[in-house]
């Protein structure tokens, strides 16, 4: 067999196990654990397993109406997060996770769209507890991926997710790096991090 077929063959092999990796995270279920079930928690919030990633539940609506997202998807999470935490409402309440970032926005700069202060991945702002992640498309999914980080420490963060697969971790952790003055989380999907903005009294104390 030529070089150029091994090669081609090893190209379709390496594609076939990928794939199958892919449908297993994104259709198949773990049967251990069904959808709706309390996996984790985050001071107090509740993590949901939603099976495979493609998987979509009924809209959750606040007693206000306001829309936290279809349940049990990443972005669900992360707005009941912030609303049961801070009570905070995105003013633009749709948007799939990828849109939670506005690439036109410099670091550091408030994103209307969420009312959160966005930072770029490298940002001369260090990451903290709470902040919100935002994650690139892949091939494989189109809309992104959200998650809360859950710890900042001098060289890693911890953070904490929902609808990351039918087998996949509540919780992750990537490496956290420091140089030039900025702070790179070690993803390359990692676009960046929202934050709540300062109350008015800690602006004060500030100035």
């Amino acid at each position: 067999m030529s070089i150029k077929k091994i090669l081609l063959l090893v190209v379709v092999v390496a594609a076939l196990i990928i794939g199958v990796l892919q449908i297993r995270k994104t259709y198949f279920y773990n049967a251990d654990k069904t959808v709706g079930q309390a996996i984790d928690s985050l001071n107090g919030v509740v993590v949901y397993y939603n099976g495979g990633v493609g998987h979509i539940g009924k809209r959750n609506l606040t007693v206000d109406d306001y829309n936290l997202g279809l349940e049990y998807q990443c972005v669900e999470f992360v707005k009941r997060y912030y609303y049961e935490r801070f009570q905070h409402k995105m003013p633009d309440s749709y948007g799939n996770a990828k849109d939670f970032f506005d690439n036109t926005l410099a670091d550091g700069i408030v994103n209307k769209k969420r009312d959160l202060l966005q930072f770029t991945n490298p940002s001369s702002s260090k990451p903290q507890a709470e902040d919100l992640l935002i994650y690139s498309p892949t091939i494989w999914n189109r809309f992104g991926h959200v998650a809360i980080i859950a710890e900042v420490s001098t060289d890693s963060i911890k953070i904490v997710q929902q609808n990351p697969g039918p087998n996949g971790a509540s919780r992750e952790k990537y490496a956290l790096k420091q140089f030039d003055g900025k702070w790179q989380i070690d993803n390359s999907r990692i676009y960046g991090w929202l934050r709540l903005k300062p109350m008015k009294e800690e602006i004060a104390d500030a100035l």
